[in-house]
């Protein structure tokens, strides 16, 4: 999880609207979805590292992985959510 403070200065590099905390359940679920081979990053590739946690976009298309306590805020390195 990013501190709220933090949280606050982020921004959606997509849609440029703020960012929330993804769930711990939300993110369990992620990764077992990784695990199975099921998640494709937005240039079609095959998601193989777990996350840690995640950041959602404000209209919960998309999640920025958090790895090692660090965000990755890079929108090809992002997780589409539209169809979660």
């Amino acid at each position: 999880m990013i501190d709220a403070k933090l949280l606050e200065m982020l921004q959606c590099p997509a849609e440029g609207g703020p960012l929330r905390n993804a769930e711990p359940d939300f993110v369990n679920k992620i990764n077992q979805s990784i695990e199975k081979g099921e998640i494709r990053d937005p240039l079609d590739q095959r998601v193989e590292q777990l996350v840690d946690g995640g950041l959602v976009n404000e209209s919960g298309t998309r999640l920025y992985p958090i790895r090692n306590g660090i965000p990755s805020l890079v929108v090809d390195e992002s997780i589409l959510l539209s169809n979660r």
